[in-house]
């Protein structure tokens, strides 16, 4: 991705539109989280999907795994899940007297870990080394995991029977999380309608390559970031940790996830800069699953979503009276 800026431009936004479309003829009636799904991949990032039974979670990890021509491996987490069973594990050869490594499932390009919440803290535990650092450490031996490299997590509302909560840490390492929600009803019955012969991920093609999902990759970061928005992703997130309703705000992995997915956004939309609504259009998929809400906060029926919304309303933004814009 060198040269011409708008070429480049112009060519990985051609890139993120083809596999966005691809993924909404699976995908009925949610763009947006189509689309948040898509860039959590540009920017290198991984995405827990949070929502009921039913809604889609796995059709869409699927949907962009095909779209993209990804090596794809699917985890179903249950409470007797092991760690080795995720990641692999050495076996004793009797015929070659060695011992010969088999990989596990986290070793793919794309990784459906499907109702990863229903696994013990320990076998959740796994995946933090994967996410963080790309790479897997079994017996002392580190190995490199395929790039590109994304999880997508899915979860049942931890109100569910049978659900352990994810650590912070590891929540921590996911970029963005999504939600589906219930289709409306003329959605639902354009569902229906599709799926009369057969369901349409098994006549989904490939749009893209590994190759150009990394050159995606690498131009998302040459896009412009002005300091005074830097300083405002940094005000946002600092306001997350002083405010009293939290218990737990978030850390610089926020701040460097704002930072990177405002710049995706922004190339999506056929821009090599960042401007202020790029960023608000992020804070909530980006920092809510990293803040905890103190007891006072749900004593009085606070949330992380109306919390994130007071700290925007009440930071200046950026160039706004320049813009004519309001105060959020």
């Amino acid at each position: 991705m060198v040269g011409n800026t708008e070429v480049s431009i112009e060519h990985v936004r051609s890139v993120f539109n083809d596999i966005i479309q691809n993924v909404n003829n699976v995908i009925t009636g949610k763009q947006e989280s189509v689309e948040l799904t898509v860039l959590a991949l540009m920017c290198g990032g991984h995405v827990l999907l949070e929502d009921v039974p039913g809604v889609g979670k796995t059709m869409l990890a699927r949907s962009v795994s095909t779209s993209t021509g990804c090596s794809y491996k699917r985890i179903q987490f249950t409470p007797d899940l092991l760690p080795t069973d995720v990641s692999g594990v050495s076996v004793y050869n009797q015929s070659s007297s060695t011992f010969e490594f088999r990989e596990g499932p986290l070793i793919s390009q794309m990784v459906l870990a499907d109702e990863i919440n229903r696994a013990t803290p320990k076998t959740q535990s796994a995946m933090l080394e994967a996410m963080e650092e790309g790479q897997i450490t079994i017996e002392g031996e580190t190995r490199l995991l395929p790039s590109p490299f994304m999880v997508l997590a899915t979860q049942n509302p931890i109100e569910y029977e049978g659900t352990f909560p994810l650590p912070e840490a590891q929540l921590d390492r996911f970029l963005l999380k999504i939600k589906l929600g219930y289709p409306d009803q003329s959605t639902e019955k354009d569902i229906l309608n599709a799926q009369v012969m057969e369901h349409p991920i098994n006549t989904l093609k490939a749009v893209a390559t590994p190759k150009q999902v990394l050159d995606c990759q690498h131009a998302v970061k040459t896009i412009y970031v002005d300091e005074l928005l830097k300083d405002y992703i940094i005000n946002i997130v600092a306001d997350t940790r002083r405010n009293n309703y939290l218990s737990l705000g978030s850390s610089p992995r926020g701040s460097l996830g704002l930072f990177r997915t405002s710049q995706a956004f922004a190339l999506l939309r056929g821009r090599d800069h960042v401007i202020p609504d790029d960023i608000l259009q992020l804070v909530h998929p980006v920092l809510e699953h990293r803040l905890i809400t103190s007891p006072s906060a749900r004593m009085e029926g606070q949330t992380t979503n109306s919390i994130l919304s007071d700290i925007i309303r009440n930071l200046d933004v950026p160039g706004a009276q320049a813009k004519g814009w309001l105060k959020r």
